[in-house]
């Protein structure tokens, strides 16, 4: 079984110590600089997941004070790791489940074979955050941040076609109701949030 992205980091921190290992470690000091370089990003991060802005700057600040405790990261991954401690963090706040439902199932119009790596379109923020617990943060985690399938099932305790499922449900309900995005409405695509470019936006 494949190692997830948090388990790889952890393996190379415990395996990979030669002679002058310390000096390979992400400091806090390092770790208090890439929060000021990527505030908004970090920030963004977590509102999207929790879906609210007060939730979104505790796990936020919760972020830092975590990261700024760890010892035991290379630096060539401390900026994945305060990503990965942002959802952590996010995850613990909510605990999102899915949640059984009888009523009928969007049809699957996406392929379930593999992920999706490059931009699916462009959906509006506050639609994004009007998502149910389960699906935003599947969507946030596997379209937005391109985690694995499996890695995304193991942070949220589901499986894998759970993720899958809610993944397919996010990007329908996503698409029918941006099919026009208002004109300067902050979006979000599977490269990050922007202002929708004026030459996309839709006109009457």
């Amino acid at each position: 079984m494949p190692l997830s992205r948090g388990q790889e980091m952890t393996e190379q921190a415990h395996t990979q110590i030669c002679g002058n290992g310390e000096k390979r470690y992400a400091t806090r000091e390092e770790f208090l600089k890439i929060f000021d370089e990527d505030m908004n990003g970090l920030y963004q991060l977590s509102l999207l997941l929790t879906g609210d802005h007060q939730k979104g700057e505790r796990c936020f600040v919760a972020g830092i004070d975590d990261c700024a405790k760890e010892n035991r990261v290379f630096r060539e991954w401390a900026r994945a790791w305060a990503k990965r401690v942002i959802v952590k963090n996010a995850i613990r706040e909510l605990n999102p489940r899915r949640k059984d439902s009888s009523s009928c199932s969007i049809p699957t119009v996406f392929s379930h074979n593999r992920q999706s790596s490059s931009p699916i379109g462009h959906f509006d923020m506050d639609s994004v955050l009007g998502l149910a617990d389960f699906e935003r943060f599947v969507f946030v985690l596997c379209v937005l941040e391109h985690y694995r399938e499996h890695e995304c099932a193991l942070l949220l305790g589901c499986s894998v076609p759970e993720v899958r499922d809610a993944r397919t449900r996010a990007i329908a309900e996503l698409a029918s109701i941006c099919q026009v995005v208002p004109v300067g409405a902050t979006t979000v695509s599977a490269v990050g949030w922007q202002k929708r470019p004026r030459h996309e936006r839709g006109h009457k």
